[in-house]
């Protein structure tokens, strides 16, 4: 087991059998890192099919007998019974997901997050698993509410009410198992929470994702550099080790199946964001809009008060230094030809 770099250790983890769902993936080969490297748990399984996630994520985990790891598929029941025995803390990272070109433009996939999802969180009631952290996202929020540019508009909480209206069914079903693990916890008394995560990007994010491919974009010298929509869209891009942080609290401190808004509340344009990757990558090319390619709500910014309030959480990475970071990592581990040459299809695809 790696040790800890911190002298204050938290013993809340010490005795704790975790089980990480989609470990190798971006997010959660990152959350194994840190879980590692500073909270010392008892132990770390991860189940990933590696559709999306990657070995090399964790392998050095893996070589070094940090963790147990699983390569299995958790729709199927006799996977996702084994992965959850004798395990006290589940977070539930699994899924079909992509970004927003995958999201729009794929809907069988994600449909099969109904099954995943339900199949888990059974199995885990059955093994009498304490406690389930879910990786839920900024898609449940409701489309309608999302449409004025020009609203000064963050995302609070309680908005996620009758008359749902979720962003595709990738959305739909992170809203579902929000609500099952309320219920689970209501009639059941299982320990639940939900961590609605806003945009994440970081080192080992993925080209489908609109930071990663902005940058792609400026790595492979795209010219005209291509911008899906007018460019006016507004996000509130999460570093990861932000995202992180924010989800090992809320497996710390939250039980009663509360969502929580994970993600800054800085608002920037598409616009801004490309020029700012443009500037620090020293690539000044033509600008191209495409206003038919798929953009998603126009106004996603999260509200974080009540993270701030029941976790003692807010984010520190501000999105002028994330990604620059970002960046640093992406040129120094990609090859521009093999970018080059499949970028079209690790846009739109996992």
């Amino acid at each position: 087991m790696i040790k800890n770099k911190k002298t204050a250790i938290n013993k809340f983890w010490h005795d704790k059998r975790i089980l990480i769902t989609g470990g190798a993936s971006f997010i959660g080969s990152n959350l194994v890192d840190t879980l590692l490297e500073e909270h010392n748990p008892k132990s770390i399984r991860v189940v990933d099919n590696l559709s999306s996630g990657l070995l090399k994520n964790i392998n050095s985990h893996i070589k070094n007998k940090n963790i147990e790891f699983v390569k299995g598929d958790l729709r199927d029941s006799t996977v996702a019974k084994s992965a959850t025995k004798k395990i006290d803390v589940i977070f539930h990272l699994a899924a079909d997901h992509g970004g927003r070109g995958y999201v729009d433009l794929h809907q069988a996939g994600p449909a099969s997050n109904f099954m995943l999802d339900g199949m888990i969180f059974r199995e885990a009631l059955k093994q009498n698993v304490k406690k389930i952290v879910f990786a839920s996202s900024g898609c449940v929020y409701p489309n309608y509410i999302q449409t004025n540019i020009k609203k000064k508009l963050y995302l609070t909480e309680e908005l996620v009410v009758p008359p749902y209206d979720a962003d595709n069914l990738y959305g739909w079903a992170k809203l579902m198992a929000e609500l099952t693990l309320k219920a689970y916890h209501q009639e059941y008394g299982m320990q639940t929470a939900s961590c609605r995560y806003f945009t994440v990007y970081g080192p080992r994010g993925v080209e489908n994702h609109a930071v990663i491919a902005m940058i792609a974009r400026s790595f492979i010298k795209q010219n005209p550099y291509q911008i899906w929509g007018d460019g006016q869209q507004i996000r509130n891009w999460t570093y990861i080790n932000d995202i992180v942080s924010g989800t090992i609290k809320t497996a710390e401190k939250i039980n009663n199946g509360t969502a929580l808004n994970l993600g800054t509340m800085e608002r920037i344009k598409v616009i801004d964001a490309v020029n700012q990757i443009l500037n620090y990558t020293n690539f000044h090319p033509k600008l191209k809009f495409l206003p038919t390619m798929p953009t998603g709500p126009v106004n996603r910014v999260a509200d974080n008060k009540l993270a701030k309030r029941l976790l003692n959480w807010e984010p520190k990475t501000l999105f002028s230094e994330g990604v620059k970071k970002t960046i640093d990592w992406y040129y120094s581990n990609k090859k521009r030809d093999e970018i080059e040459h499949n970028f079209s299809k690790l846009i739109i695809e996992r």
